[in-house]
This record gives structure tokens, sequence and C-alpha cells, in this order.
């Protein structure tokens, strides 16, 4: 597993130790980064159960401002501390040994808003639709911003989840990501 692109291309990343984290393939992370942008020009990320950051990592080698890594596992955030040394993003990147569904209150309380948001929780859990709702209430992605999010293939989601709609589905194998974005415009938030 690598970094495919950007300022830390060719970056070799660790993997977790053990079979609990399933990091998502470079050929999907290609694809996925050519569909949402190839480089971006700052904005925050965020990697929700970030297992290695590789998805985080990617982003920030691409151009992302500044990145948050929270996983409940300490394994995985040992990892993660590695491989952001590895890359040279220490001074771009947070990471935080937190529940999931928690943390989105903090970031709320910070004020913070995100340009990109990667979900990739463990497909055995029911995780993935009550973190949505709590993006969404939250109001954590910016107006142009992207919610991605990884489910196994056999799976469904819904096409809208409070103010998220969305707007484009890519299914690679047994692994599939919807793209959510805000469906409210400005003028449409309270």
């Amino acid at each position: 597993m690598r970094i495919i692109a950007g300022t830390a291309r060719g970056t070799r990343l660790k993997m977790v130790p053990g079979s609990h984290v399933r990091p998502t393939a470079d050929r999907v992370k290609e694809s996925l980064f050519q569909v949402i942008g190839p480089f971006f020009d700052g904005g925050w990320v965020l990697d929700l159960f970030a297992g290695t950051g590789a998805l985080g990592l990617e982003a920030l080698s691409r151009g992302a401002e500044r990145a948050i890594f929270i996983d409940r596992s300490k394994t995985s955030l040992d990892t993660i501390r590695s491989n952001v040394e590895a890359a040279r993003m220490n001074d771009r990147a947070e990471i935080y040994r937190r529940d999931a569904r928690s943390v989105l209150k903090v970031l709320k309380q910070r004020k913070l808003r995100f340009r990109i948001i990667f979900l990739d929780p463990p497909y055995q859990g029911n995780l993935l639709l009550p973190v949505l709702e709590q993006i969404s209430k939250n109001d954590l992605l910016n107006e142009d911003g992207v919610v991605v999010a990884e489910y196994p293939t056999r799976r469904e989601l819904p096409p809208s989840i409070g103010t998220l709609i969305a707007t484009r589905q890519l299914s690679y194998g047994d692994t599939s990501i919807f793209l959510y974005q805000s469906g409210l415009s400005k003028e449409g938030r309270q």
C-alpha cells in the first residue's frame, strides 16, 4: 500500500497488524480520487474509521490543507502515526482515539466543516447510517464537499440522509462507494 499521487507520491504505508482492518485497495483509491478530484486546493479532510490513514494521507498529498484521523483502535492509531511521519505530514494531521459518533459532536463544537469526509467503518457493524445522520445533523460538510461512504456491495444505502444527497455510486467487486453531497444551498441552511 502506498500514496499514489501528489507531494508524498510513492510513500509506502504500513498495514495495521491483524485482520480487523480492511484497507481500501490502491486500485479503488486511485479510481476514487479520479472521480472526487485528482488534486485539491486546500480544505480540511476527516478520515473516520481511519485504519491506516491511507485515504486522508492521499488527500493531503494531493493538496488538502489538514486532516483529522479518528479510530478507536490503539493499534490503528500507532499505524496512522507511523504513516503520517513517513509521509512527513505531522504538521498537517490531527490523530485521535475516539468513537466516531461521539467525535462528530466535538467537531461541531470546534465549528469545523470538511471538504472531504471518508467513512470506511467495519462491514459487520451497523455504523454507517448513524454516522451519516450525525454528519448531516451537525452540518459538518462544506457546501462543495463530499462524503465518501464505503460499504459492502450486498448492502444498500438510501439516496438521501438528512441534508446529504447521493450523487454517485461506484462499485468495485464486493466493495461499493456512495458519494454524498449537501443538498442544501447556503440560503437553505438554518
